[in-house]
């Protein structure tokens, strides 16, 4: 089945997105509540991966200091494999490569999802650090000039 991802665009679509990181951060993986919902959330833009209609995936991004961030990536546990958080990745990307600021992208990627973004092109910086009791990696994907 294909995969569509649609930008957030009403409350509607907000609370699927808080749904999905919910199910996935707070229930799954544990994440306090306080942790996961935060200031960045009102500013960012918000995508859903859908697939035959039901949302499977969320994702946000947004610009700081000339750098885009893709943050909160999360796909319900039944559909991981899928492509889901590919086409998530590639979709979140492509919208930040459009940015006339953004030279480059970075993640703060779980350690065991490394290879996922380096399948992706992002290059790990620095060591391995602790965010929610989770262990991390700031990965960064360099987009060139513009």
């Amino acid at each position: 089945m294909p995969i569509t991802i649609k930008e957030a665009t009403d409350g509607s679509d907000f609370a699927i997105c808080m749904a999905i990181r919910m199910e996935v951060f707070v229930r799954e993986q544990g994440v306090s509540l306080d942790e996961e919902m935060d200031t960045h959330d009102q500013a960012a833009t918000h995508y859903i991966a859908r697939e035959d209609g039901a949302p499977i995936g969320t994702a946000r991004t947004r610009v700081e200091e000339g750098s885009g961030r893709i943050e909160r990536v999360a796909v319900r546990a039944a559909h991981r494999g899928s492509g889901a958080g590919a086409a998530l990745m590639t979709h979140c990307i492509a919208r930040l490569k459009n940015h006339p600021q953004v030279t480059r992208i970075v993640i703060s990627a779980q350690t065991q999802a490394r290879a996922f973004y380096e399948k992706l092109g992002f290059v790990a910086e620095g060591e391995e650090y602790q965010d929610a009791g989770i262990a991390h990696y700031r990965m960064v994907l360099g987009l060139g000039c513009h």
